[in-house]
């Protein structure tokens, strides 16, 4: 198989994983990562986004994502703001380490090791924006930078 149809494949995947965690957020309560959520986006954002409007913001920013990686359309766009949240996924490393390491920096907890394995997500973004974007300005990676 061409590795133009494996990354593809990731991407699909990816828009799935994307597009089923987004739509967990539209109902509270339905979503693990919900607390930590709306916890991390209120202190990025100085508490001006009030938590019932800041999880569905989420849940339609990933949504958004997952149709987009799963219809293969307008790539460039979707890699740069799939990469915006990935990064933003590590945020609560620093604003909340007592939830997410039992020794820091070593010793993860649920919570940390949740965050941690977005690491894959950022490779596979990197991959995806490498190999299907042509010209590709989307992310560090292909300009070197990695």
């Amino acid at each position: 198989m061409k590795v133009e149809k494996m990354v593809r494949i990731i991407q699909i995947a990816i828009g799935i994983n994307f597009l089923w965690f987004g739509m967990l957020k539209m109902f509270p309560g339905m979503s693990p990562a919900e607390s930590l959520a709306i916890m991390t986006i209120e202190k990025l954002t100085f508490g001006l986004i009030a938590p019932h409007i800041s999880i569905k913001l989420l849940a339609i920013w990933e949504v958004l994502i997952g149709i987009g990686f799963i219809s293969g359309m307008y790539t460039k766009f979707f890699v740069r703001i799939f990469m915006l949240h990935m990064i933003l996924t590590f945020t609560p490393l620093f604003l909340f380490p007592e939830l997410c390491f039992t020794v820091v920096p070593l010793g993860l907890t649920i919570v940390g090791q949740y965050i941690i394995k977005n690491l894959v997500f950022l490779a596979a973004g990197a991959l995806i924006c490498t190999i299907l974007v042509k010209n590709s300005e989307c992310v560090p990676c292909s300009r070197g930078v990695i």
